[in-house]
C-alpha cells in the first residue's frame, strides 16, 4: 500500500491553466459567434429605441403639448397671439428659465435646491442698494452674480462637507436667505437709479429682447457644458451611482459643491434680468421660483432621483408652464386656482416618472 504522504500531488498552476482556458472547439464556437452579423432588427425600432434612450419620445411630447396649449390660447383668449403677449410670454420664461438650468444640474447630481427663490432676492436687494449702485450698472451685475455663487457653495459646502440632507440645507437656506433680504432692504423696495442697468430688459437685438438672448444663452453653455464636457458626464455619473464615481476616482464632495455653486450663480444671473425687468430690488422676488423651477424640470424629463435629464427637455418644460401660467391669467383664473393647478402638474408629472420606471425596469 502507498502511502498517502507519497502520493504526486497535482501541479496547482498546471491546474489553474487547465481551467482558465476554455476547450478548442468552445473558443472556436464564440469566435464564430461574434464574427457572425446580428440578426437585423427592424430600421424603425432601431430608430425608436435610439430616441426613447436619448429621451427625445419625451421632447416630441413636450411639443405636442405646446401645440395643444397654444390651440386652448387661440380658442380661449382673443389676445393671446397678439405680439405683446408672446413677448410677455418669452420674457416670463427668460427669468424662471436661467433659475431651471442650474436646477437641472442639481437634480442631475442627485440633489434639489429649494432656495433658488430667496438666492434670486438676496441678489437682487444686495445689488440695488445705494453703496452698490454708486460703482455703476457693471459692479451691480458683478455684485448680484457673486452673491448668488457664494451662496450656492455655501449650500453645497454645508451639503457635501457637512453631510447634511440637501433637503434641510437649502430649505433652512430658503428661510434665511429670505431674511437676511428683508434686514438688508429693510422691508422696503429699492428702486434701481442706473438707467442704463434697466436697459438689459428694456432692449432688443434683431428684434428679439435682450432677456431672451440671455435665456438662449445660458441654455446653449449648460447644454454644452453637461453633454460635451468631463463636468457634465462627471453630474450623471455622481447622481446615477456615488459609489461607482467615487471608486471611479470622482472627487463627489467637490462635484456636488460646485453644482450648488452653478444654481446660486444661475440665481445670480436670474436677478439681474428680473431687478433690471422691475427696475427695483426687493426681498419679495423670486418668491416661489423654487416651485416653478423643480416643476419645470421634472416635465422636462429630469428624475428627481438623480443620474439623468436633458436641458432640452427643461427647456420645453419651462415654455410649457409658463405657457399654462399665461393662460390661467388670460383666462381670468384665480391664484389658488393656479396655485391648485402647478401643484397637479407635478404631482402628475412625479407619478409619470415612476411608472415609466417601473416599467422600464
Amino acid at each position: 500500500m502507498t502511502d498517502p504522504s507519497t502520493r504526486p500531488t497535482a501541479d496547482p498552476s498546471a491546474t489553474a491553466s487547465a481551467t482558465a482556458v476554455p476547450p478548442a472547439d468552445e473558443h472556436a464556437r464564440v469566435e464564430a459567434a461574434a464574427a457572425k452579423p446580428t440578426a437585423q432588427a427592424s430600421p424603425i425600432r432601431t430608430w425608436l429605441a435610439a430616441l426613447s434612450e436619448g429621451g427625445a419620445t419625451r421632447n416630441i411630447g413636450l411639443i405636442v403639448a405646446l401645440v395643444i396649449l397654444c390651440i386652448v390660447g387661440l380658442v380661449t383668449a382673443d389676445t393671446f397671439a397678439t405680439t405683446g403677449n408672446v413677448r410677455t410670454i418669452l420674457t416670463n420664461a427668460s427669468v424662471i428659465g436661467v433659475v431651471t438650468v442650474g436646477m437641472t444640474f442639481v437634480i442631475i447630481g442627485g440633489g434639489i435646491d429649494l432656495s433658488v427663490g430667496s438666492i434670486v432676492g438676496l441678489a437682487s436687494v444686495w445689488c440695488t442698494t445705494v453703496a452698490t449702485q454708486s460703482y455703476g450698472p457693471f459692479v451691480m451685475v458683478l455684485c448680484a452674480l457673486l452673491v448668488g455663487l457664494i451662496v450656492g457653495l455655501i449650500n453645497g459646502a454645508l451639503i457635501a462637507y457637512g453631510r447634511l440632507v440637501p433637503f434641510i440645507v437649502t430649505l433652512g437656506m430658503l428661510i434665511g436667505a429670505r431674511g437676511l433680504a428683508q434686514q438688508i432692504a429693510n422691508l422696503q423696495t429699492q428702486v434701481v437709479t442706473q438707467q442704463s442697468f434697466n436697459r438689459i430688459a428694456d432692449g432688443s437685438l434683431l428684434g428679439v429682447p435682450y432677456l431672451v438672448w440671455l435665456l438662449l444663452g445660458t441654455f446653449a453653455i449648460g447644454w454644452v457644458v453637461l453633454n460635451l464636457t468631463t463636468f457634465g458626464r462627471r453630474t450623471v455619473a455622481v447622481g446615477g451611482n456615488p459609489e461607482a464615481a467615487r471608486l471611479a476616482g470622482i472627487d463627489i464632495r467637490l462635484h456636488t459643491a460646485l453644482l450648488y455653486g452653478v444654481s446660486g450663480l444661475c440665481c445670480g444671473l436670474a436677478a439681474v434680468m428680473l431687478t433690471a425687468q422691475t427696475a427695483s430690488g426687493s426681498s419679495t422676488n423670486g418668491q416661489n421660483y423654487e416651485l416653478d423651477a423643480i416643476a419645470a424640470v421634472i416635465i422636462g424629463g429630469t428624475l428627481l432621483t438623480g443620474g439623468r435629464g436633458t436641458l432640452v427637455g427643461t427647456f420645453l418644460g419651462v415654455l410649457v408652464f409658463t405657457l399654462i401660467t399665461n393662460l390661467f391669467i388670460l383666462n381670468n383664473l384665480s391664484t389658488p386656482v393656479q396655485n391648485l393647478a402647478k401643484g397637479l402638474i407635478i404631482i402628475g408629472a412625479v407619478l409619470l416618472q415612476r411608472r415609466r420606471a417601473e416599467t422600464s425596469t
